[in-house]
């Protein structure tokens, strides 16, 4: 069945229906990654987004849900060149069309998306819809809504572990940064991104984790407010990707919003202090501006040089923009988990 990708600023690109057969509108993105289409569609940071893979070929090794980010499905659409309807992997128990049809995400495939990619660049991220019409309809931007609340745990939710317990404020966060954590023995404690500092210390943590999340850092205001509560008691911090941006702004630092965002899991980063490359895995539309005299930039990224990482000059409070869990090198940066660990043990 035909369908279209209508953009904002009047681009419509014809294409192939697959998914759901339903409309659908949201900020369009684009992610270079070559593989973990998986992992990318059930990524909660993607909430209000629709999603255009640049790799041409989606879809070819099917769906396992156990490799699921999340519960399920968080994209709003999904653009691809071309979608594989003969998927061949052992582990697969859906194709990509049936997963998407089943968890009602419409899907456009047969389109030109290094022509979208380069839209989307020169002029930027922007509003767009699928749907059976060339007219672009009216579409709210996601990044006015506070996105983490979609996204977020309702109740706390427990898994155990024999070591020290750390407690994630669940902005939309990944399961593998709750599986690293087991990993290294931790007691996870997953809580609502509307807990305040005080339910939040009710549990005792010894360690707070700032997950990942979709939108506006800025409209996640009851996070910042925690975050900036907790910073008191001057227990380790550790923020991954929004939960970078949330900690800055709980210093007093700014944000911005990227021109196209970070999306794909070959972004470089050097370490300002040791000058070491790591290759890493992103997916952020916002970047972290400014900091405080007494924070300091940690990682800087090589092509567009926007902050990376930052660090509390003297307390135990740290963050990265890209994702530590996400093994893209393929484990360049995991020793950040560690390294957290070892404070919070400290």
């Amino acid at each position: 069945m035909k369908r279209y990708l209508v953009l904002e600023n009047g681009s419509v690109f014809e294409g192939q229906s697959f998914g759901s057969p339903a409309a659908a509108g949201g900020e369009v993105v684009f992610n270079t990654g070559m593989t973990g289409y998986t992992e990318a569609i059930s990524d909660p940071s993607y909430k209000g987004q629709i999603l255009c893979q640049t790799f041409p070929l989606i879809g070819n090794y099917g769906i396992d849900e156990n490799d699921f980010e999340s519960a399920s499905p968080k994209i709003e659409g999904y653009v691809t060149g071309e979608t594989c309807e003969s998927p061949s992997h052992r582990s697969a128990f859906s194709t990509l069309h049936e997963t998407l049809k089943k968890h009602g995400i419409p899907g456009i495939s047969g389109i030109d998306t290094r022509h979208l990619t380069k839209i989307l660049r020169a002029k930027g991220a922007m509003l767009g819809a699928i749907s059976d019409a060339t007219i672009m309809p009216e579409v709210k931007d996601p990044n006015q809504a506070d996105l983490v609340s979609l996204v977020t745990v309702k109740e706390p939710v427990l898994c155990q572990g024999a070591g020290p317990a750390i407690a994630v404020i669940d902005c939309g966060a990944k399961e593998n940064i709750i599986r690293s954590l087991l990993a290294r023995g931790a007691k996870v404690l997953r809580l609502p991104a509307s807990y305040s500092a005080d339910e939040i210390m009710s549990y005792a943590p010894q360690g707070v984790v700032i997950s990942n999340g979709p939108g506006d850092p800025a409209m996640a205001k009851s996070t910042i407010a925690a975050v900036r509560q907790l910073m008191k008691y001057r227990i380790p911090i550790f923020g991954i990707c929004l939960g970078m941006q949330i900690l800055a702004l709980a210093m007093g630092g700014s944000t911005h919003k990227l021109k196209f965002g970070h999306r794909g899991q070959n972004h470089a980063c050097i370490d300002v202090k040791t000058n070491r490359c790591y290759i890493t895995s992103q997916n952020h539309g916002y970047a972290v501006g400014n900091l405080p005299d007494y924070a300091e930039a940690t990682m800087l990224d090589v092509n567009d040089r926007t902050m990376e990482g930052m660090a509390h000059k003297t307390l135990p409070f740290f963050a990265v923009q890209f994702h530590p869990e996400a093994s893209p090198g393929p484990r360049d940066t995991e020793f950040l988990f560690d390294k957290f660990i070892a404070l919070v043990k400290k």
